[in-house]
């Protein structure tokens, strides 16, 4: 099970945003794909836990850029901002769903 969870995991993180960039950003799907893969750079907020990693700890909720208050901003974000600041919150948002269903998903088994 565990090695479902990781790879569902790095799939949701690193191949998955090919497919939104492919359907929203068609003529430019390189260049989004590629600020989407930019917003991994979120997951430095988990340097300033100890531990860093720990798999019994929800990242949602816990870190700061994991905030909620974060994520409403992410939100906010794909209905306000336009071009490169669009694609930066989409992928932020998407980085925070991969995360939430990384913990509370796999929970249910």
């Amino acid at each position: 099970m565990e090695i479902t969870k990781t790879f569902v995991h790095y799939f949701l993180h690193l191949i998955f945003p090919v497919f939104i960039a492919l359907v929203f950003y068609k003529e430019n799907w390189k260049k989004a794909y590629l600020i989407m893969l930019a917003t991994l750079l979120v997951d430095a907020d988990h340097l300033l836990a100890t531990p860093v990693f720990d798999q019994n700890r929800a990242s949602i909720g816990f870190h700061p850029l994991h905030s909620y208050y974060a994520i409403a901003i992410y939100f906010l974000g794909t209905i306000f901002l336009k071009g490169n600041y669009r694609i930066v919150a989409i992928g932020l948002l998407f980085h925070m769903f991969t995360d939430f269903q990384d913990y509370y998903f796999w929970r249910l088994f």
